[in-house]
């Protein structure tokens, strides 16, 4: 039987690139389709260049179909609490929050249940189906397209399935993300948003402020949900407040203006916060 070949689409820059060249027969075989997992967080930037890519996709040399699959609304399922056997009550997922104790000690959530639950597995469910994988196969049926680049090579990992096999067509073609960019420019398209949940907390400082100044609706989502998590949270098993940013401040509090804004000075920049291309890196 031979493999099926699909697009895990995380509909950022990288796998924005991979799928249009695909599209535009630069990678072969050509794939079956692309997948997107959508955990119902995304900003709305990314619902718009979704329909987008789409489009392109559709109008490309070489299209092919792009599927939305979901497994719900991530934010409610943080919100929502199940009882424990001790009588106490946890969330049903969780994120990596960061965190400060009563004593003032801070850490992180070191959980991602995001990617799991509402990323890797809706997309493998639909790999499973559009390789018609059977229950209990050990033979290779799918391929996975993952849009990481030559400069992330440090996220690249084999499936874990027996049924499929990791490919990153980026690193083969030696493409870093400014490749990637510039190719888009180069055939006329432009450039996509940065892709990750509005309230992710590996964004790093320039994406809050890109965010809080260019999406500013999606950013007081993200300091609404913050307050309802910590709400929430103060009757889980969690002993600790979970804040969105490294700092543990309130996000709606904290000043995301550039030392040079403040008239500072800097020598460094934030640090560079991955993309969720698709599987969020895993």
């Amino acid at each position: 039987m031979t493999a099926v070949h699909l697009i895990s689409l995380g509909a950022g820059v990288q796998s924005s690139c991979m799928a249009l060249m695909a599209a535009h027969g630069l990678i072969q075989p050509h794939p079956v389709a692309a997948i997107f997992a959508d955990t119902q967080a995304e900003p709305a930037s990314i619902y718009r260049w979704l329909d987008q890519l789409e489009t392109m996709i559709a109008q490309a040399p070489h299209p092919f179909p792009v599927h939305r699959v979901t497994r719900g609304d991530l934010a409610k399922a943080l919100l929502t609490r199940k009882p424990t056997k001790d009588g106490r009550k946890t969330t049903v997922s969780d994120i990596p929050f960061f965190t400060l104790s009563a004593a003032g000690q801070q850490g992180q959530v070191p959980q991602r249940a995001c990617t799991a639950d509402y990323k890797i597995k809706p997309i493998l469910r639909k790999a499973r189906e559009l390789g018609g994988i059977k229950r209990g196969q050990k033979t290779v049926g799918v391929v996975q397209w993952i849009g990481i680049s030559l400069d992330e090579i440090q996220r690249m990992k084999p499936s874990r399935e027996a049924w499929a096999e990791s490919r990153w067509p980026l690193v083969e073609q030696r493409m870093k993300r400014h490749d990637c960019l510039r190719w888009m420019e180069a055939n006329g398209y432009p450039k996509p948003p940065r892709s990750s949940c509005v309230f992710c907390p590996y964004h790093n400082d320039r994406e809050w402020r890109r965010l809080k100044t260019e999406e500013p609706a999606e950013f007081e989502k993200a300091v609404q949900f913050e307050k309802a998590v910590q709400f929430e949270k103060a009757g889980t098993n969690m002993s600790s407040t979970p804040y969105l940013h490294r700092s543990c401040r309130p996000l709606g509090e904290i000043d995301f203006s550039t030392e040079e804004e403040r008239g500072q000075g800097t020598l460094w920049q934030d640090n560079f916060t991955a993309e969720c291309e698709g599987m969020c890196g895993v």
